[in-house]
């Protein structure tokens, strides 16, 4: 009987009854975690590492690398996959920006990734206060580069991109995190086109912005839609891709419909590359954040070549 292909395993697999192996990871007990979590403690500072249950939390905050979540810890929003909590948010924090680039300076980062919760309660969809945040950070830091990973704006992207632009991130990151087709069950208040046209968007207004998506694997896509992802971020010229495994984050969330191999994430990884991405990052613990300064070097080193082979 002929191998079957790693892309190719079967929708009723018994792999997804149980987390493999390969994505087993041990629970974070370093004095550098503790470390992390006192200075975000001590400056009221939420991280999407702790909310969203972030698999990797113990290696990046051993090494003091956190994913600040600003705009608060509660999302106007129940996607289907993630263990952010919804309900009302409290007021934006006027101080929320300089404890972010103070948390930055203690921690001696070289490179910061920040995201928010959706704040659909607010006029600007919270575009403001990444403006600030970032502004904060490079008054304080300024050979810090800036990493932000925004959500939608939904019906507000237009006005909300072009302010963050202008506040020159390094980095804009906004997943599309699973294929059109499941967007109605697991991400229901989005709209994948919509995400898709504001990254394209971002590169219009300042193209030496790197840009950058994720999507997770394992929510019952099919191999060629995951294709036709890859296809649909490159016509929007995104630089670099992410693809990791979905892990359910409790019972009432949207189930694991299949463990992907690690084989798997090489061939998807294989295939993106091929597709011109400036850099992609596949395994199954990837995430949007998950070593995001040395692929932050990593991504710029790729361009710089880039443009010296067009000489």
């Amino acid at each position: 009987m002929n191998e079957m292909s790693p892309l190719a395993r079967p929708a009723g697999s018994e792999a997804r009854q149980r987390k493999p192996d390969w994505i087993r990871v041990k629970a974070p007990t370093s004095a550098g975690f503790a470390a992390t979590r006192a200075l975000m403690r001590s400056k009221s500072l939420t991280t999407v590492c702790e909310e969203a249950a972030c698999p990797n939390i113990g290696e990046c905050w051993s090494k003091k690398h956190a994913t600040v979540m600003i705009l608060g810890d509660t999302c106007t929003r129940a996607c289907a996959f993630c263990n952010v909590k919804t309900g009302m948010p409290r007021a934006v924090d006027p101080m929320e920006p300089q404890n972010v680039a103070d948390a930055a300076a203690q921690m001696g980062l070289e490179h910061i990734v920040v995201t928010s919760v959706d704040r659909d309660d607010l006029p600007d969809g919270g575009a403001r206060q990444f403006v600030r945040v970032i502004e904060a950070i490079r008054r304080a830091n300024p050979t810090t580069t800036i990493e932000i990973l925004t959500p939608d704006f939904r019906n507000k992207h237009e006005a909300a991109v072009e302010a963050i632009v202008a506040a020159r991130p390094d980095v804009y990151n906004h997943n599309l995190e699973t294929v059109p087709r499941l967007y109605p069950t697991i991400r229901p208040g989005a709209r994948y086109y919509a995400s898709i046209r504001l990254l394209e968007s971002v590169k219009k207004l300042d193209p030496s912005i790197f840009t950058k998506s994720g999507i997770m694997l394992g929510l019952g896509e099919e191999r060629l839609e995951v294709h036709q992802v890859m296809d649909d971020m490159r016509s929007a010229d995104i630089d670099f891709l992410t693809m990791g495994q979905y892990l359910q984050p409790t019972p009432r969330h949207a189930k694991v419909q299949d463990f992907v191999t690690p084989a798997a994430f090489d061939a998807y990884a294989a295939i993106a590359r091929a597709k011109g991405f400036l850099l992609v990052a596949s395994s199954p613990l990837t995430r949007s954040s998950y070593h995001a300064g040395d692929d932050f070097a990593r991504m710029r080193a790729a361009r710089e070549a880039k443009l010296a082979q067009a000489r």
